[in-house]
């Protein structure tokens, strides 16, 4: 009989150690997937032809083997997509597409089949199947990958500043110039008396940015991403989120730009210092792992939809057994498993071991916080962006999102599904698509607020910051996620106690942003899942390597 890997979660993590154990391995994988969605949170939830990316999934990474990856699943663009012409969008089209099937029955009708490229797959469970085709037209084909320009800006005090901040004429003159000098002090006060407990995240910032940039760019929005204050928040979720970014640094460029013989030039190449193109699938990040989970399924893997693992069963230092559940109908069914890659939360995860931990394991699992995910999409006729100093107020943006550190309102930020792809949207010329992001928590005031209160209040909110008008809007949709972030608050600094505790048990990977309880991206979600398959394929027993993977790995939003 094959060996059986049971994996719970179908998600980036999930789905890449399904694909990976099939190319790699003769191990057949078995997915369980506890809602009715592929993706996790990349899933895109779509209302009426209009598609919601849940979050936001830009597909970039400075990973060459998850670019690889993708580019495998939804191959580059070649031709422009709808809108390319009237946005002006500079592309660099693809010619080719080259792709490796899992089997020859994922690839219909099959062509002539290539050797395997160098360093390709075609390991013990691939077919080394490689196609050349044609780069896909995303006007005439569906499976694509489109190419797509990156703009995300802040929204403060009714106007815009670039993100990351940077440090400009124009974003001094928005802050006002005495602000901007006292901004300056703070900082070299910070430099010369810096707090020695770095613990907590006021602290962390304080002494990179200076306590007045702190409160100004960072404490409020943060502390609406995560509902409680900074100082309460571990500092790791900064030393993550923001490597690379220095105020210092800023300082320094903004001098050279002033010193510069084209100061406008200098000023511009600084505003987009960051990467400003990312790659996205034509109809969202849930297309992704849609295809992944039907070339799964085709290749002689399992994905179980509505199937909750609600037991975990170990014997010998290893998982036996994990029983499932069928959400629709309450049936138990057992299944016995040689590997077990959990995506879940770490809470669920040890509470349905038997037998049980150590009380102390159990005791940091149960105290693992998570921050929940509401959005409200907002169908419009235009937007009506009303910036401080301009007269008249634009239809349109064309940021992809914008973070609202307005703190007179409770939405976090604003995505426009027109940016991310025009194909997101069901009538994209007469209309626009809009999310509304509130970070909530399960069973609180949003969570359990009728929909139609919901969308009144972003309504209103938006109205308030002066971005639309009510009588603009054509239709609305509330989703809820729960669990969408794991939070660095609670028992998180005693994570170790668990991670010790299932490192020790042979045959179970721990996987992904929930799985492993950190802040992860989509990429590196999926090296974590990469990773556990290198070990399995090398019969490596030491997993340290999948907790090292984003702790010092460079800055993803940063151009080398």
């Amino acid at each position: 009989m094959p060996k059986v890997a049971i994996i719970a979660g179908a998600g980036p993590a999930g789905l890449t150690a399904a694909y990976d154990l099939l190319k790699r391995t003769d191990i057949r994988p078995i997915v369980c997937e506890v809602t009715d969605a592929i993706g996790g949170i990349a899933q895109t939830f779509n209302y009426k032809g209009n598609r919601i990316d849940i979050g936001g999934h830009r597909f970039f990474s400075k990973s060459d083997r998850v670019m690889q990856w993708w580019f495998n699943i939804l191959p580059r663009q070649g031709a422009p997509a709808a809108d390319t012409a009237e946005k002006r969008h500079e592309i660099e089209y693809a010619t080719e597409a080259i792709v490796e099937y899992l089997c020859p029955e994922c690839c219909v009708p099959t062509p002539t089949p290539h050797p395997p490229s160098p360093g390709g797959g075609g390991g013990q469970g691939g077919s080394g199947l490689v196609i050349h085709k044609i780069a896909p037209d995303p006007e005439k084909e569906d499976k694509v990958m489109l190419q797509r320009p990156r703009l995300s800006r802040i929204f403060y005090r009714r106007n815009f500043f670039p993100y990351p901040i940077g440090i400009t004429l124009t974003v001094a003159r928005r802050l006002g110039l005495i602000n901007t000098f006292l901004i300056g002090l703070s900082y070299i006060k910070a430099q010369w008396f810096p707090r020695n407990d770095e613990t907590y995240l006021d602290a962390f910032f304080i002494n990179r940015f200076g306590r007045r940039l702190y409160e100004t760019f960072f404490r409020d929005y943060t502390e609406k991403v995560w509902g409680v204050p900074c100082g309460q928040i571990r500092a790791d979720w900064g030393a993550q989120r923001i490597k690379g970014l220095s105020l210092k640094r800023a300082v320094i460029h903004a001098v050279k730009d002033l010193l510069s013989s084209d100061f406008k030039k200098a000023q511009e190449e600084r505003e987009t210092s960051l990467i400003t193109r990312f790659y996205y699938p034509k109809y969202g990040p849930g297309q992704m792992w849609e295809v992944v989970a039907e070339q799964v399924q085709t290749c002689g893997g399992e994905v179980r939809m509505k199937r909750r693992v609600s037991g975990v069963h170990l014997k010998d230092g290893k998982v036996e057994a994990v029983t499932l559940e069928n959400i629709d109908t309450g049936e138990l069914e057992r299944l016995e498993c040689d590997y077990f890659f959990s995506t879940m939360p770490i809470k669920h995860l040890v509470g349905m071991m038997t037998p049980h931990p150590p009380a102390t394991v159990v005791e940091v699992a149960e105290g693992l916080q998570y921050r929940d995910f509401l959005t409200v999409g907002l169908l419009l006729k235009k937007l009506c962006v009303q910036e401080h100093g301009r007269k008249q107020p634009s239809a349109d943006v064309p940021d992809n999102w914008i973070y609202i550190q307005e703190g007179d309102v409770r939405v976090g930020r604003v995505q426009v599904f027109n940016n991310w792809s025009p194909y997101m949207v069901a009538d994209r010329k007469n209309t626009v698509w809009i999310g509304l992001e509130y970070f909530v928590n399960e069973g609180g005031d949003l969570w359990v607020m009728p929909d139609a209160d919901v969308i009144k209040l972003g309504i209103r909110e938006m109205e308030t910051i002066g971005f639309l008008r009510s009588e603009d809007v054509l239709d609305a949709c509330v989703l809820r996620m729960p669990k969408a972030y794991p939070a660095y608050i609670g028992s998180y600094d005693q994570l170790g106690v668990v991670r010790e505790y299932v490192n020790q048990i042979a045959n179970l990977f721990l996987l992904g942003r929930n799985g492993m309880h950190r802040y992860n991206n989509q990429d590196h979600s999926m090296l974590t899942a990469m990773t556990a398959v290198d070990n399995i394929v090398a019969g490596k027993t030491d997993k340290s390597n999948l907790w090292e993977i984003n702790l010092e790995m460079v800055y993803h939003e940063e151009k080398k």
